[in-house]
């Protein structure tokens, strides 16, 4: 006889002994039942709409499934702004970035053919030299006209103008540098790549076309002279131009004209005038035009009235009123003129001088 629970046949033959089925194992619990996509109507429910026996829900919303949505959402946002912030930051350097040369010098000493004229008044000086029509100063550098190039805007052909003005200014009309020991001024100019190469020729100069001060700045012995005015005349001019898509250039060509005296006491006090031509070319990257910092790569100068026996590296040593050179050089130059000289030491023309 079967059990309570068998059906009146008794268990069918290969069923399961004791009435267990093979989904005896399966649990209904809470979550499986509202995880089902249909759900029975209740017998009100079926008897007030007459709605058939089951109805569809509607899917559950994962929370797991939206919190992961957010965490890659905010993952992505936080990886954009990097990128951004790579690409804009204001101080970022390129990698592709050149080191800049070494700075390429030429110190000319131009030796009077005879004694070195001079006159108690510094303006008569200057009235009957070729600076008679020199402007004072800074004026003597403008700015040219510029124009945008092929990959430079307008403003930073101007920039790199100005920062080469700037150079030229203070390197060759400051008084503190001029007579005296102040380097700072030129140097905060410089591209860093540069400034080993600086300090390095105030620490120990050579004559080695790379570490001569006086390629870097006009500098006179102040034991020996002093300015005796200081509305300082030049005349010369600025040139820019793109070398490349991430470079450009400003050449320039300068002529100053200074009136000097003995600075020893009891010294005669009469002045006489000393003259300095500066071709100095510049170079900028974008970093340079953004920092207003400069690459000197050349600088050639031609100065006179000195003597080819002083050693002009570190600092000029000009020949006075009255002096004369204790030796000469090969044919005469101008530093007034165009053309470039090509000796170690010259002669300087009479043409130069002024006419006392």
């Amino acid at each position: 006889m079967g059990g309570p629970g068998d059906p009146p046949e008794g268990t069918p033959e290969g069923g399961p002994v004791g009435g267990e089925d093979e989904y005896r194992s399966v649990v209904f619990d809470e979550s499986f039942v509202r995880a089902a996509r249909l759900q029975e109507y209740s017998a009100r429910e079926r008897m007030t709409d007459h709605a058939p026996a089951v109805r569809r829900r509607p899917p559950l919303r994962r929370g797991l499934s939206r919190q992961v949505l957010v965490l890659v959402l905010l993952i992505a946002v936080a990886f954009g702004t990097a990128i951004y912030m790579g690409v804009r930051h204001p101080y970022q350097t390129s990698a592709l970035r050149q080191p800049a040369e070494p700075l390429r010098m030429t110190v000319i000493p131009l030796a009077p053919t005879g004694a070195v004229p001079g006159h108690a008044d510094a303006e008569y000086l200057y009235a009957h030299s070729p600076a008679a029509q020199y402007r004072v100063g800074a004026e003597g550098i403008p700015l040219p006209a510029s124009r945008r190039t092929a990959h430079f805007s307008d403003s930073q052909v101007v920039s790199a103008l100005t920062t080469a003005k700037d150079y030229i200014v203070r390197s060759s009309l400051d008084p503190d540098v001029l007579t005296g020991d102040q380097v700072r001024t030129v140097r905060v100019l410089l591209d860093t790549d540069q400034l080993d190469q600086f300090d390095q020729s105030f620490a120990h100069p050579a004559a080695d076309g790379r570490h001569a001060p006086t390629g870097w700045l006009v500098r006179f012995d102040p034991a020996e002279a002093k300015l005796a005015d200081g509305r300082i005349r030049v005349q010369g001019s600025l040139q820019a131009a793109e070398t490349d898509a991430s470079t450009l250039e400003v050449t320039a060509d300068h002529t100053f004209v200074y009136a000097l005296r003995a600075a020893r006491a009891g010294a005669p006090k009469e002045a006489s005038l000393f003259t300095v031509r500066r071709e100095l070319h510049f170079r900028f990257d974008r970093d340079d035009l953004r920092m207003h910092t400069a690459q000197l790569v050349v600088s050639y100068v031609q100065a006179g009235p000195l003597s080819c026996a002083e050693d002009s590296t570190n600092r000029l040593h000009p020949l006075l009123a009255g002096q004369t050179a204790k030796a000469g050089g090969p044919a005469g130059t101008d530093p007034y003129a165009t053309g470039s000289a090509t000796a170690l030491c010259g002669s300087l023309a009479t043409s130069a001088q002024p006419r006392v």
